[in-house]
Protein backbone atom coordinates (compact mmCIF):
# COMPACT_ATOMS: atom_id res chain seq x y z
CA UNK A 1 0.00 0.00 0.00
CA UNK A 2 1.28 3.44 -0.92
CA UNK A 3 -0.03 6.84 0.12
CA UNK A 4 -0.86 9.45 -2.48
CA UNK A 5 1.80 12.14 -2.80
CA UNK A 6 -0.67 14.86 -1.73
CA UNK A 7 -2.40 12.90 1.05
CA UNK A 8 -2.06 15.77 3.55
CA UNK A 9 -3.89 18.12 1.21
CA UNK A 10 -6.60 15.52 0.65
CA UNK A 11 -6.99 14.96 4.41
CA UNK A 12 -7.46 18.70 4.95
CA UNK A 13 -9.84 19.45 2.10
CA UNK A 14 -11.82 16.32 1.15
CA UNK A 15 -15.36 16.23 2.52
CA UNK A 16 -15.40 12.46 2.30
CA UNK A 17 -12.47 12.32 4.73
CA UNK A 18 -14.04 14.86 7.10
CA UNK A 19 -17.37 13.02 7.17
CA UNK A 20 -15.65 9.68 7.74
CA UNK A 21 -13.84 11.13 10.76
CA UNK A 22 -17.15 12.53 12.03
CA UNK A 23 -18.76 9.08 11.63
CA UNK A 24 -15.93 7.52 13.64
CA UNK A 25 -16.40 10.05 16.44
CA UNK A 26 -20.16 9.47 16.48
CA UNK A 27 -19.65 5.71 16.57
CA UNK A 28 -17.41 6.09 19.59
CA UNK A 29 -19.95 8.38 21.26
CA UNK A 30 -22.65 5.78 20.60
CA UNK A 31 -20.71 3.30 22.71
CA UNK A 32 -19.40 5.57 25.46
CA UNK A 33 -22.11 8.13 26.20
CA UNK A 34 -24.94 5.74 27.11
CA UNK A 35 -22.74 4.49 29.95
CA UNK A 36 -22.92 7.95 31.51
CA UNK A 37 -26.17 9.49 30.25
CA UNK A 38 -29.54 7.74 30.10
CA UNK A 39 -31.46 10.81 28.91
CA UNK A 40 -30.47 10.51 25.24
CA UNK A 41 -32.83 8.85 22.76
CA UNK A 42 -31.85 5.33 21.69
CA UNK A 43 -29.74 5.01 18.56
CA UNK A 44 -29.34 8.76 18.03
CA UNK A 45 -25.60 8.40 17.47
CA UNK A 46 -26.11 5.38 15.20
CA UNK A 47 -28.48 7.47 13.07
CA UNK A 48 -26.07 10.41 12.97
CA UNK A 49 -23.19 8.07 12.13
CA UNK A 50 -25.22 6.54 9.30
CA UNK A 51 -25.96 10.02 7.95
CA UNK A 52 -22.26 10.96 8.11
CA UNK A 53 -21.16 7.78 6.33
CA UNK A 54 -23.83 8.26 3.67
CA UNK A 55 -22.65 11.84 3.18
CA UNK A 56 -19.06 10.63 2.91
CA UNK A 57 -20.03 8.16 0.20
CA UNK A 58 -21.74 10.91 -1.78
CA UNK A 59 -18.87 13.33 -1.21
CA UNK A 60 -16.46 10.69 -2.50
CA UNK A 61 -17.97 10.84 -6.01
CA UNK A 62 -19.01 14.52 -6.17
CA UNK A 63 -16.54 16.98 -7.64
CA UNK A 64 -14.90 19.15 -5.00
CA UNK A 65 -13.37 22.13 -6.81
CA UNK A 66 -11.21 23.24 -3.84
CA UNK A 67 -9.29 19.97 -4.09
CA UNK A 68 -7.68 21.12 -7.35
CA UNK A 69 -6.59 24.56 -6.18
Amino acid sequence: MELLPDWKKIARRAWSFRLTILAAILSGAEVVLPLFIDALPRNIFASLSFAAVSGAAVARVVAQPRMHQ
